[in-house]
């Protein structure tokens, strides 16, 4: 009996022999090594053409239905406040002005007799009311029509330029329907479309810098902008989003329809900028971020402000600084204080 502990001696040295678990072996990444990059020069801009346009622009229509039987201007034309631009059949318009001046001359003369019997008491003081009534009714009709008789001529409310023509004479239109497009003297604008992958970098009141390609050249200096709308609904055709950018003591009588070019900064004048694969951003929520390797092959997830999302990559403005190193492949795949294995390391622009 006292021999039976030795029997169990051999399964412990076993079960103490047996080999420990392997050792947890670190994710292998690519990482690259940020430069200095570029200054926010021309090179670092987005380019975009465009094209000037009023700031408003309105729509020119009779106010009466007809047929136009006389067009005075085109498209293209200078026009000032008051001129006619177009005239509608006045015959109709005539007849119903000499109807209603019948009618108002009757109901005057109608008025007249019971006004005298009136005074003579013949009749009751409601029958001279509904007279007056009468009259009151022709007499506003009459100058109704009058009004509508002069309606026939189409005039320029203001002094602008005719943008399109969309009538011709011998069509007949309904009141109100468009005649002309008018782009009135005043505040001009750059009309741009903005690619559907970059439309969300941009930012209301962002500056820009506008080129005329009829007045570009050495020494011509740019207007500066402001980035004054953006349409929140894409072209279904292009996948374009309508944006203007607003122009700073341009001329207002600039030409409509002159093409210029368009650059918005990606960041201020002598900021650095750096460019990154679009592999090397982990997107939290709606902040982009880095993972940055220090010492010891650990890393660390660092926010960065992106200016632009191109083919080439992210443009990186604000978060990273040149000489340091990032992971530029495997970025989900990592947690804060992991230690990574580098695979192959490169440098940025």
């Amino acid at each position: 009996m006292k021999l039976a502990p030795l029997l169990f001696l051999p399964v412990l040295l076993t079960a103490c022999s047996e080999p420990p678990p392997p050792p947890v072996v670190p994710k292998l990444v690519r990482i690259m090594t940020v430069g200095a990059g570029d200054t926010a020069t021309d090179g670092a801009q987005r380019s975009y053409s465009g094209e000037v346009r009023a700031r408003i622009e309105t729509t020119l229509g009779f106010r009466i239905a007809g047929k136009i039987v006389e067009r005075r201007v085109d498209a293209g034309t200078a026009v000032k406040a008051g001129q006619v631009l177009a005239r509608l059949d006045p015959a109709d318009a005539g007849l119903q002005a000499t109807q209603a001046e019948a009618q108002r001359a009757l109901a005057a003369a109608d008025v007249a007799r019971y006004r005298d019997l009136r005074a003579k008491n013949f009749i009751s003081a409601s029958a001279l009311d509904a007279r007056e009534t009468t009259f009151k009714a022709a007499e506003a009709q009459a100058a109704l029509a009058k009004n509508q008789a002069s309606y026939t001529s189409l005039v320029a409310d203001r002094a602008g330029v005719i943008g399109q023509v969309l009538a011709e004479p011998g069509q007949v239109v309904s009141a109100g329907q468009p005649v002309f497009r008018l782009a009135p003297d005043g505040e001009r604008e750059i009309a741009v479309a903005l690619p559907e992958g970059e439309v969300s970098t941009f930012k209301l009141g962002q500056a820009a810098e506008v080129t005329l390609w009829a007045t570009q050249g050495a020494g011509t200096k740019p207007l500066a902008g402001r980035l004054r709308e953006v349409s929140p609904v894409a072209d279904p055709v292009t996948r374009t989003y309508a944006a203007r950018v607003s122009l700073k003591d341009a001329d207002p009588l600039l030409p409509l329809g002159m093409s210029a070019t368009v650059r918005f900064p990606t960041g201020a004048p002598g900021a650095t900028r750096l460019t990154v694969p679009l592999t090397a951003i982990f997107q939290q929520g709606n902040q982009p971020a880095v993972w940055r390797v220090g010492a010891g092959d650990t890393v660390s997830l660092q926010a960065v402000t992106v200016a632009a999302y191109t083919d080439s990559g992210a443009v990186v403005v604000a978060g990273l600084s040149g000489g340091e190193r990032i992971v530029a492949a495997g970025v989900n795949l990592l947690t804060a204080g992991e230690k990574v294995r580098i695979a192959t390391q490169a440098s940025s622009r």
